[in-house]
């Protein structure tokens, strides 16, 4: 197994400036980077660091984007974290409409991501039903599930999940990884030809302070998680040995979230005020540049995002010659 050093916080480089919750990030083959925008849309970073903002314009309803997806024809879906839930299509004109916002004769909750796969499917979890969602900050609760939507239509197609956050399909197309926040594990489900999924099998499982949030793969058949709160960069490898490549992190206030974790009490307040150098609860990862060799971190609580140069090439998303317009 190749060893990859560690990331030293030094390494870090800003992008963007005065962003609005860039939970997600995206990144495409000309050199841009695009991040959710919590005032209701994304913001489009360009290779040469220019800032173009394209938000919804006739939004009826809270709009707050937590995960976002670029499709083929320059539109975006967002998965909205606001009260009303379910994922919106916006589109280059900034006009926003429903994409789904029931599911099974069940309105879709607030909704945390959305990806769209090879064969231009749509994946979406939703993390909780529970009310308010920070109840669901425990390893006791498993109402998150999943959502496919194709040729098909929409179904439901995994349950019993311990707060579902995002999904990737595996570079074979076989298998659909997810991270469980609070169940502090990465599971994966084995994809069959109408989409079903099969039984969850557990990938990986973390430690204290880590709460899996990003995911994303590389060419060399390991995955890289991103933990909110203590600012954790993890590289799984093939045959699961994790490796902890980057951290920035208070270990005194880690450990108090932790006893809130472990006792049942966390809360917003764990998530919403964390200590820290550089990094600000990093929520999402994702590799770009020409080489996709540039990993871009994702934020719960900045007004920039993080970039460092990996040791590795990660492997190209659906989405990679595709264009915001």
């Amino acid at each position: 197994m190749r060893a990859f050093d560690r990331i030293e916080l030094d390494a870090l480089t800003p992008v963007g400036s005065a962003l609005h919750r860039p939970e997600c990030v995206l990144c495409t083959s000309d050199g841009a980077v695009i991040v959710s925008d919590w005032a209701g849309g994304v913001c489009r970073i360009g290779s040469d660091g220019a800032q173009r903002r394209l938000l919804a314009t006739n939004a009826p309803i809270d709009l707050r984007p937590n995960g976002i997806a670029l499709l083929r024809d320059g539109s975006f879906l967002l998965a909205n974290l606001g009260p009303e839930g379910g994922v919106w299509q916006l589109s280059p004109s900034g006009d926003v409409d429903p994409f789904l916002l029931e599911v099974d004769g069940l309105a879709m909750p607030p909704t945390n991501f959305v990806l769209v796969d090879a064969q231009e499917r749509i994946w979406i979890t939703v993390s909780t039903r529970v009310e308010p969602r920070a109840d669901a900050y425990r390893p006791d609760i498993d109402d998150g599930f999943i959502v496919l939507v194709d040729r098909r239509g929409a179904r439901v197609i995994a349950t019993g999940l311990g707060y579902t956050n995002e999904a990737q399909v595996h570079p074979s197309g076989e298998w659909l990884y997810v991270n469980e926040t609070f169940a502090r594990r990465t599971s994966r489900m084995r994809i069959a030809d109408d989409g079903t999924l099969g039984t969850r099998e557990t990938v990986t499982e973390y430690g204290p302070g880590t709460y899996p949030d990003g995911l994303c793969f590389d060419e060399a058949g390991g995955f890289w998680v991103v933990s909110i709160v203590s600012n954790r960069v993890i590289r799984v490898a093939p045959d699961g040995i994790q490796s902890l490549l980057l951290e920035d992190v208070d270990q005194e206030h880690l450990d108090q979230v932790e006893v809130a974790f472990q006792s049942g009490q966390m809360g917003r307040a764990h998530l919403d005020t964390i200590r820290s150098q550089l990094l600000r609860s990093t929520s999402s990862i994702a590799f770009g540049g020409v080489e996709r060799r540039l990993s871009y971190l994702g934020c719960l609580l900045g007004e920039r995002i993080m970039r460092f140069e990996a040791p590795i090439a990660g492997v190209k998303p659906a989405h990679w010659n595709w264009r915001m317009r």
